[in-house]
């Protein structure tokens, strides 16, 4: 059970079907653990909106790019807006800046 809403997801991706809810349940877990990882800390209950919108994000971009490679196209493994968002909640609990 994720702490971000499945609801929430799909509005994000404009889904309004139940085709893809394994699939995105899936995402927003390994968002969920990533960003828990990345930051250094569990994520609270309840979570503060920048931490939402950063597994929205991540979640979203894991749904639509599911490869790890693609040719002649630039790709990042976790956009820079989602390293931003979470660059508050990583110096103030780890010390460590998002860069490294």
């Amino acid at each position: 059970m994720t702490k971000t809403s499945l609801t929430l997801l799909k509005a994000q991706l404009n889904l309004d079907h139940a085709l893809d809810d394994a699939l995105l349940n899936h995402k927003l877990a390994t968002a969920e653990a990533w960003i828990e990882t990345y930051t250094g800390t569990p994520l609270p209950d309840p979570m503060p909106a920048p931490l939402t919108e950063a597994v929205l994000q991540l979640a979203a971009y894991w749904f639509g790019q599911r490869e790890a490679v693609s040719f002649g196209v630039s790709m990042q493994a976790v956009p820079f807006g989602i390293r931003e968002l979470l660059s508050p909640y990583r110096l103030a609990v780890t010390g460590r800046d998002h860069a490294a």
